[in-house]
Formats: structure tokens, sequence, C-alpha cells
């Protein structure tokens, strides 16, 4: 065990959504309705537009879990697009010589559009448009929600705030206490902000860029706590846990800017203001080693210190717009506007429940490759072992992370 995959597949307004996760050790406890939590947290969000009043997406098992349990084969989980039944025509998988509308050749600036028929010699955007669209991160969170529910059965909490719509941001949060952050109040927040007078202002400038025809972006930050350290490594490039998670963010749809814990902050200032120092803390079992202070983020060298990891986000506004911007029609190469497809004003609470999905994906396949287990009790006795060796040594404390 250890090779996590995650793959997906479907187009926006295909039959459904697909996500492959293989590598999950067997004997996880498994229900739709966990992965269902999470789908309904991605639907919501002030500023969601005309699609989420559409669909109304649960999951359905197809494979790799049977009464109730992992099977340790690799576990499918489908979501259908509602609003397929209104394109059946349009996205039908063969030619029946149907008319199936005229095709879409003007190119809508910030999307997938023009690079993409560049790439492969498409003369019908809606060819890029369907698989590029955010609506394939229903399945990032399906395969996310498992990976949560492997992290929690060895105490690994996976957790996600909105910080920032347009030029509203919430007060920055202690990176040394997840705990201090009322994440109740986040899951109440339209917005998914814990800080309510930030979040009723995000929802201002969100009402105010809906008025004017416009779009917001903002940001939003995932914490990962409960972890024990030496998690990811540093002995080659994929290795590096810090690496992955970037990478991971970075590939949700239009996320721009990808940080951990204080980041671009720490660039501008001198390393006796950054560096997380090592103290010793007494506890009822012995003394240890740790840190009190955590502007890295709970990662150092590639790998887990023991500290909350903590990832933030840069979305950029949705680049489809009401009022559209200046674009060419392909087919004859004269200035128009832009294709409008129905779109939302504001999606940064959305991208955050992906975010804990990435981020849950990629700390559980690191996870897996070092304690393995083809089954999740063999798996749970790997990390215990080796977080009591930490703790008899002194380098870490569960009640610290």
């Amino acid at each position: 065990m250890g090779n996590l995959r995650l793959t997906t597949a479907g187009e926006s307004h295909g039959p459904a959504e697909i996500c492959i996760l293989q590598g999950v050790p067997a004997g996880l406890f498994l229900s739709v309705d966990q992965i269902d939590v999470d789908l309904a947290r991605r639907q919501q969000g002030y500023g969601r537009g005309g699609r989420m009043a559409i669909e109304y997406d649960r999951a359905k098992f197809l494979a790799g879990v049977r009464l109730g349990r992992t099977l340790g084969t690799p576990i499918c989980v489908m979501v259908e697009n509602r609003d397929h039944a209104n394109w059946l025509r349009q996205m039908a998988p063969q030619d029946h010589g149907e008319d199936t509308g005229p095709p879409v050749t003007v190119a809508r600036p910030g999307h997938a559009d023009l690079a993409g028929i560049a790439k492969y010699g498409f003369d019908d955007i809606r060819n890029v448009l369907e698989r590029a669209s955010a609506r394939e991160t229903v399945a990032r969170v399906a395969g996310g929600a498992i990976c949560k529910a492997l992290l929690a059965s060895v105490g690994v909490m996976v957790k996600g705030r909105v910080t920032g719509i347009g030029q509203v941001e919430a007060p920055p949060a202690d990176y040394a206490h997840p705990e201090s952050i009322d994440w109740e109040a986040v899951e109440r927040s339209p917005v998914g902000c814990d800080n309510e007078g930030a979040g009723l202002l995000m929802c201002e400038e969100i009402d105010h860029a809906r008025q004017e025809g416009e779009s917001l972006g903002g940001f939003f930050e995932v914490w990962c706590w409960g972890t024990c350290p030496g998690v990811g490594g540093y002995g080659s490039i994929d290795q590096r846990i810090d690496g992955r998670l970037m990478g991971a963010i970075g590939s949700i749809p239009a996320v721009k800017g990808v940080e951990i814990g204080q980041g671009f902050a720490n660039s501008r200032l001198v390393g006796s203001l950054v560096h997380d120092v090592i103290e010793r803390t007494e506890s009822p079992v012995g003394p240890y080693a740790g840190h009190s202070t955590n502007r890295a983020g709970g990662i150092e060298g590639g790998m887990t210190n023991g500290m909350a990891v903590v990832v933030r986000a840069a979305m950029k506004p949705i680049p489809t717009l009401m009022n559209p911007l200046a674009s060419v029609d392909l087919s004859t190469m004269t200035g128009t506007t832009a294709h409008v497809e129905r779109s939302d004003v504001c999606a940064v609470p959305a991208a955050r429940v992906v975010g804990e999905a990435m981020t849950a994906f990629v700390m559980a396949r690191a996870y897996l490759e070092k304690f393995g287990g083809d089954s999740v009790g063999e798996f749970q006795t790997a990390v215990q072992t080796y977080e009591r060796g930490l703790e008899s040594k002194g380098l870490w404390r569960r009640s610290s992370s």
C-alpha cells in the first residue's frame, strides 16, 4: 500500500462526474453521507450562480465499498449532473445527425478556451470548456472526503476557512493553535469566514459586484492538524510535502497563488522574526522539544514538523462576466464580446472545500507512503507505534500539534 491515486472524469454538462480513488486500505468505515456533507458544502456560499439551483449533488458508490467498509480495491464514486437532461443532444457521445446547435467559437478571456483549441485542434470551444469547467471539482471533493475519513482514523483533521473576498480581509489567525478558530462559525457563515463582521462585509462586496456585472476572488486557508513530524521528505524532489501541497492546491481552477504558513509575509522580514524557535516544553509525561509559534505553517525541510499544516491560496475573480470582455470570433477572426456561460459572482467559499479535498489527498497519500498497511488496522498500528516512539524520545506530543 502507499500509492494513493486520484483520478476524475466527466464533463460539466455530461451525465456525471466520476472519482476513482485507488490505494485506500481495506476496512475503513465509509458512507455516502460523509461524502454528501462535503458535496453540499461545495455547493453553498454567498455569490454562487444558477447552476447550484439545478444540481443536488449526491454520491453513489459504484465500486470498492461493501456493507459500509472499503475493500482495499479501487473506489469509484459517481455524482450525477442533473443539468445533463437539458443538454442531451449537445453532449451525446454518438453523432446521430441531430441538430446540436452552433459551435462555440468566441473564446472567453481568463478561461482555457483559446489555449485549449490551440492544443487539440478543435473548432468548437465546447470541447474544451466542458472539461475545463470547475464542475470537475465535484469529483475531487468526493475523493477528498474519503481521504479525510482515512486521516481522521489516525487523529488528523482537515478544515478550511475563507480569509478574504475582494477588498475585505478577516483578521489573521494564530497558526500555532487551530482550536482558536471557531470552526462552527465558519460553517454557519454564508462565506465560510469565522469573523462575523468581516463576513458581512464580504457579502456586501459580492452584492456590489453582482450589481456591476463583475466577479470577485479572494483568499482561503486550509488547516491540517494532528499531524506527526516526519511526514514527507527531503531526499528527493517529489517527497517534499510542501511542493506537493502547493501543486495540488494550485491545480484548483482559478487559484493563482499558494503559500505555506506566512510564506509571502515572511519574505519581507529578517530571519530572527521568521523562524520558529525550538523550545523545551514541560508536560505531564515529561519534557519535549517543539515550537510555540508556527510561522512556517507546519512544514520544514519538506516534512511536517508536528505543528498544524496551513496552506493559503489566492483565487482570481471568476472569468465569466455578465458584462463580457472583448474577444475574437475564431471562425471569422472578427472582434466581438466574449461568449457567456452561466457563472458565479464569487466561488471562494466553494474553493475552500475543494482546497480541503486536495490537502486531504496529499496528506493521506504521504501518510500511506510512510506507514503503509493493507488494512486500516495495520495503518493505524504503524502510525501509533511511530508516534509513541516520538513521544518516548521527547520529540513530539499529540496535544501540541
